[in-house]
């Protein structure tokens, strides 16, 4: 949909999905509706902005290369349904693209080097309704993990605040450059209500930070030992018996809701 050629620059991460068939299916797994509006990270050459543009309530494109940008601002000069906002997302707050952010969906092909802060800025509250990305398929099944050797802070971050579900996987093959790496589409839905409040998300990163560190140690000696933790040796013990906690398993067996349970200690 870009009306001159570009050249996909490294520094910014940028692999154009050239497969339209895959792009049509990234859009419907959206499930947007024609009164929805939609954020889409990094429109790119418009691989999925050209099923969207008249397509959904209002749209909003947030570019950072500066001529993809001045493009997109020319070419849709004229409609009042897109807005294209000159950003790199990590500074877009959503608050400052909707009024109804709880209501917003989120779409993008988003750069593989910074996937994670991406994901995590995305999740700040107030949260939007529904999110599709398209990410290294390494990250994807890092984030929907379950207990077992994948499961780490990254799943933990995300799953205590949103459901997560790999949708399907996207070959190297249809991007250009092709990039060296095979891509998955993941949906990402906040909880709502949040299942945590405030300061039991803040001690949850603390925790995921302490138990990760020390992933190949045992629960107690973590909770024990580890520099940052709150608790006394007598408090551990009796967190152990209110929580049924096993303290001889390690932190990659431990189920997202006793995570959530320790947060709940921590805050």
């Amino acid at each position: 949909m870009s009306s001159r050629p570009h050249r996909a620059r490294k520094s910014l991460g940028q692999n154009f999905l050239v497969d339209r068939n895959l792009q049509r299916k990234i859009v419907q797994a959206l499930n947007a509706a024609p009164d929805d509006q939609v954020l889409e990270i990094g429109p790119g050459l418009g691989a999925l902005t050209e099923h969207l543009v008249g397509m959904v309530g209002h749209l909003t494109l947030v570019e950072l290369d500066n001529d993809l940008a001045s493009d997109w601002q020319s070419r849709l000069a004229g409609r009042s349904d897109v807005d294209v906002v000159h950003a790199d997302i990590l500074d877009v707050d959503l608050t400052d693209v909707t009024d109804e952010p709880d209501r917003l969906l989120v779409v993008g092909n988003i750069p593989y080097n910074i996937t994670t802060p991406i994901v995590f800025h995305l999740l700040q509250r107030p949260r939007p309704k529904r999110i599709v990305l398209m990410v290294q398929k390494e990250v994807a099944l890092r984030m929907a993990a379950s207990a077992g050797r994948d499961f780490g802070a990254l799943a933990v971050g995300v799953q205590a605040v949103a459901d997560v579900r790999l949708l399907f996987g996207v070959p190297r093959g249809a991007f250009r450059p092709v990039p060296g790496v095979d891509s998955a589409v993941v949906e990402i839905v906040p909880h709502a209500p949040a299942r945590l409040s405030v300061e039991e998300e803040v001690a949850l990163r603390h925790l995921s930070r302490m138990l990760f560190q020390w992933r190949r140690k045992q629960l107690g000696k973590i909770l024990r030992d580890h520099p940052e933790t709150p608790f006394s040796h007598v408090q551990v013990d009796a967190l152990a018996e209110r929580l049924q906690l096993d303290l001889t398993r390690r932190p990659e067996t431990m189920p997202i809701d006793l995570l959530l349970e320790l947060a709940r200690e921590f805050a």
